[in-house]
């Protein structure tokens, strides 16, 4: 029979909750916890949703320990069950998400998966080259100053396409704008080498140095986010996905 921790668990920041119960319930192993009360504890299941009393428990370092885990998880092929429909329904009447993930557009780097969470985690701003413009500051600042979010995670990738054409002086419509915002990354990025977008070494030195950058324009640009964080609120904090392997470095 499958362990407590193959066969179903909350999902990704609920983690804390639950490690709590497995110690409090060692040697039950071999019971299943499909719909099952343990310990006279409420019943554990992949559906469990966020509150806002777990929520406001959590401290930002449990959150991105947890967010750490769920990638550990993701890209050694030990993802939670999740049943999404069932997560559907414990959200419908509010949702209380512990973190908001600024992240690129790829289609190989979707945040909620590569952090292996559930519906409900996390709030989630997807645009070419994580970048912060006003509108995407805005969302940050519902997330968390609104919505409660304690969490800003900045996530860039390798061989990013958006960074490759800021290299490059792309231009294209409306995307010529976005790439000029990407641009100071490549110049602040110190490199000796080629200083190409064919060198995918150098590519990702000016991803890695964007996401800095896009963390300080939303420390500069927000003084409802960089007041929060000087009160203890929030935390913001960059990351890296490496498409290859599927881990995530976090820059805390």
């Amino acid at each position: 029979m499958k362990t407590m921790e193959n066969r179903c668990a909350p999902h990704l920041l609920h983690d804390e909750s639950r490690r709590a119960l497995l110690r409090s319930a060692a040697g039950i192993a071999g019971v299943s916890l499909i719909g099952a009360p343990l310990l006279g504890v409420p019943q554990l299941s992949c559906a469990a949703a966020m509150s806002k009393d777990k929520r406001d428990k959590l401290t930002t370092d449990q959150i991105l320990d947890a967010m750490q885990r769920g990638n550990e998880r993701f890209r050694t092929g030990k993802m939670l069950q999740h049943d999404y429909l069932a997560q559907k329904r414990a959200t419908v009447a509010g949702q209380y998400p512990v973190a908001v993930i600024l992240s690129c557009i790829d289609s190989r780097a979707p945040a909620e998966i590569i952090l292996d969470a559930g519906i409900g985690d996390t709030f989630n701003a997807r645009i070419a080259g994580n970048i912060a413009n006003d509108d995407l500051l805005g969302s940050l600042e519902f997330a968390c100053a609104l919505a409660g979010a304690k969490v800003i995670l900045v996530m860039g990738h390798t061989a990013c396409g958006a960074v490759k054409g800021a290299i490059d002086g792309a231009q294209l419509g409306n995307l010529t704008g976005l790439l000029n915002k990407i641009k100071p990354a490549v110049d602040a990025t110190y490199y000796e080498g080629e200083r190409t977008s064919k060198n995918s070494e150098f590519v990702d030195e000016v991803a890695k140095t964007n996401v800095r950058l896009t963390i300080t324009e939303i420390r500069r640009r927000s003084d409802v986010l960089s007041g929060l964080e000087k009160d203890g609120k929030i935390k913001i904090v960059g990351s890296m996905y490496r498409l290859v392997g599927g881990r995530v470095d976090f820059y805390r």
